[in-house]
């Protein structure tokens, strides 16, 4: 999927790893209140939106948690255009969300042209090459009859198996293990086939910037997590501080900066 951004974008802000869900209320106010009042003329999510998503008829639960991230999402496209990507969690989101929300759904990998830069969108998982048992795990839930028999299930049977999908990965939080970060080699192969600078990414939980080579960059975006200590949460935001020059800043900044900051440069 390829994406250029329209002249009335100034402003794009990119978030990842909220994993969502109905007993984290700090994280869900923190992600509401910011996406209702950002200044961002546009927001991608980059996967894991949601701790999990069981499939798109978790949404006939009208008073159910989804349901209300759902409406909160459709009240924002609003006033800011909004894309969402996959994520190891919420793979199964369909479009049956995506017309509820109002949403665009965006490819894994996408590229966007903003200004005269041009940038790879993933979530990032799929280039983890050296998680192994994540990656045989990746493609075995990726596969369209895996998928097809799971959603056939009930959504409580669903709903049960996801739980203690949950716990399984808590337990080996808990461990002490040390997860594997993106392969370089891959994303340089990523970057030449799409023909790009610069690749934001998130899944890994580990927000920094790597030098690819003189000419390239990754961005890897932070977790939300309020429950934390101390609070993970952030946005990566791009600026087009010069229409005529085309050239993007890049900052991290709070929700709370990013709802803010002006969006557009003062003349």
């Amino acid at each position: 999927m390829e994406l250029t951004a329209p002249t009335r974008w100034r402003c794009i802000d990119f978030i990842s790893d909220l994993h969502l869900q109905a007993d984290d209320l700090l994280t869900f106010q923190a992600w509401r209140d910011y996406l209702l009042h950002t200044s961002a003329d546009a927001v991608f999510i980059l996967g894991d939106l949601f701790e999990v998503w069981v499939g798109d008829d978790i949404l006939s639960v009208d008073s159910g948690f989804e349901s209300q991230c759902a409406k909160i999402l459709r009240t924002a496209t609003s006033r800011t255009d909004i894309f969402i990507m996959h994520g190891n969690r919420d793979f199964l989101m369909g479009s049956t969300l995506m017309k509820a929300c109002a949403c665009t759904p965006l490819s894994d990998p996408a590229t966007l042209q903003f200004g005269q830069q041009r940038w790879l969108l993933t979530h990032g998982d799929a280039m983890c090459l050296a998680d192994t048992d994540y990656m045989e795990f990746r493609g075995r839930v990726r596969n369209d009859a895996w998928q097809h028999n799971f959603l056939s299930q009930s959504l409580q049977a669903r709903l049960e198996q996801a739980k203690a999908m949950r716990r399984q990965s808590e337990a080996h939080k808990n461990t002490g293990t040390l997860y594997a970060d993106v392969d370089t080699t891959a994303a340089n192969a990523a970057m030449d086939t799409l023909s790009a600078q610069h690749m934001i990414h998130g899944h890994t939980h580990k927000p920094a910037k790597h030098a690819l080579s003189s000419k390239r960059d990754r961005w890897v975006l932070s977790d939300w997590d309020l429950r934390a200590q101390p609070p993970r949460v952030d946005v990566l935001r791009l600026r087009l501080q010069d229409p005529d020059n085309g050239t993007a800043t890049v900052e991290r900044i709070s929700p709370e900066m990013a709802c803010l900051i002006e969006a557009k440069p003062v003349d």
